[in-house]
């Protein structure tokens, strides 16, 4: 059996460094992963060891990796109503994105986020504000705006949200998107009976050339539901069936793909190894996924 191209992996700890991430991902079958710049909720950042990054940047390229998918904090809302939280989020992106430098070419993940009552038109005028102010010609790194559920006020639950936001940037050739199946799943769109369609409206509203990453997540609701609560590959509403055609499928292939379930390393493996047998071989579907690997 050929092996599967796939950029598969899953959230790393950034704990050990970058070389032992990508250790990580090579003891679990990843070929790429995803990990938090700084900490979740915000904080400051630990400074880069370039011989650290420099050994990373080799492991990745004697193992055939695909780009990574860095994850901006929780905390970062480039629309903010705060003086005080937008100030940290502007900061935080420049900051950022200078440490991403020592990882060339690679992607940082973003939710776009919440304008709290200020309306959507003001919010996407802010986030393409902090955009414009953040991304400079000669960067390497490309920004990803992730695709959101919709609750309360987040913006980026359709991608005419999105549309309107790229548009407005100036440097768009910096701009991308990373679709999570959860989150559209839940804000409406039907990837489990309907993902060409889906992705055709991508297509017609943003562009797939800018569909650059994935976040592979079932869901713990019913499509529509605004919730984001993300299950494991097979376990959910969307099911194993539309992960045969997500991995499968020819428009996606050459798209880092990032689990964000509920699992450990052991769990991520597992999930790991039955996508690419899902992209390899289209397995029977309604066999049930009890955690197995090989």
């Amino acid at each position: 059996m050929m092996a599967c191209p796939l950029a598969l992996g899953c959230h790393l700890s950034t704990t050990g460094g970058y070389r032992a991430m990508g250790e990580t991902a090579l003891s679990i079958g990843a070929t790429t992963f995803a990990f938090f710049t700084r900490n979740p909720r915000g904080g400051t950042a630990k400074a880069v060891d370039p011989d650290d990054a420099r050994e990373l940047r080799e492991l990745m390229a004697a193992n055939g990796f695909g780009r990574l998918v860095a994850h901006a904090p929780y905390t970062m809302n480039l629309c903010s109503a705060k003086p005080a939280a937008l100030d940290f989020a502007r900061r935080a992106l420049a900051d950022d994105l200078a440490r991403m430098e020592s990882l060339p070419g690679n992607f940082y993940n973003l939710h776009p986020g919440s304008h709290v009552g200020q309306g959507t038109d003001e919010g996407i005028r802010l986030i393409v504000e902090g955009l414009n102010e953040a991304l400079v010609k000669g960067q390497s790194t490309t920004v990803l705006l992730e695709t959101m559920v919709g609750k309360g006020s987040e913006i980026g639950r359709s991608f005419e949200e999105l549309a309107r936001i790229i548009d407005g940037v100036r440097e768009k050739q910096l701009l991308g998107v990373c679709l999570d199946t959860c989150h559209v799943w839940d804000g409406g769109y039907d990837v489990r009976d309907g993902l060409d369609g889906v992705l055709d409206e991508f297509d017609r509203l943003i562009g797939l050339g800018l569909l650059r990453a994935l976040h592979l997540n079932d869901s713990k609701h019913a499509r529509g539901s605004r919730k984001d609560r993300h299950e494991r590959i097979g376990q959910g509403a969307i099911g194993l069936g539309a992960f045969a055609a997500l991995v499968s499928n020819q428009r996606l292939a050459a798209v880092p793909m990032i689990l964000e379930t509920p699992n450990d390393l052991a769990g991520y493996a597992a999930e790991i190894s039955l996508l690419r047998r899902l992209a390899e071989d289209r397995m029977d579907v309604s066999r049930p996924f009890c955690g197995e690997v090989g």
